[in-house]
């Protein structure tokens, strides 16, 4: 997958981040209303810029009207070969416009068409919010999952469905 170049929804533009989003990815993380679905993570400059440095995680901003709405991850599975997974945030005032919906069904098209065989999202069960607009952007319930490494309450994978 070229994870250098942009996406295009309909709506929004998902483009690849570069350092110099660390300050904007920095207070959009610091904002509760962020982090509360980040299980709480806030960072520094520094951190964020490693964190956009490190290999195996494609991170992007996705913009709306050439504005920064948001932040798009992407990675692959290193468990079930074949598969992508990703996450999403949009800033507070973004939301409810169809945006996130949008962005996440562009980069899930795009990652099918690079080859990967399947992608998955997964929204904590109380994120009913996040859960619905993944569902508008074609993803399909699969299984409620309990609390793990990676989630600190139960949770649901989600599968894209190309054809929804």
């Amino acid at each position: 997958m070229d994870e250098t170049a942009a996406i295009r929804g309909e709506r929004v533009l998902v483009r690849p981040a570069t350092l110099d989003d660390a300050d904007l990815l920095v207070r959009w993380h610091d904002d509760p209303e962020v982090a509360r679905y980040w299980d709480g993570e806030t960072y520094t400059r520094d951190e964020m810029r490693a964190r956009l440095a490190r290999g195996g995680v494609a991170a992007y901003v996705v913009e709306a009207g050439g504005e920064p709405v948001g932040y798009l991850q992407t990675w692959r599975d290193d468990e079930a070969p074949g598969t992508a997974g990703m996450d999403m945030f949009l800033v507070p005032e973004a939301r409810g416009r169809g945006l996130g919906a949008d962005a996440g069904r562009a980069v899930a098209v795009h990652l099918l068409a690079s080859g990967v065989a399947r992608v998955t999202v997964d929204p904590y069960l109380w994120n009913e919010v996040a859960v619905r607009a993944w569902g508008r952007a074609g993803f399909r319930p699969v299984a409620e999952r309990e609390p793990d490494d990676e989630h600190t309450s139960r949770w649901l994978l989600m599968e894209f469905e190309s054809g929804r």
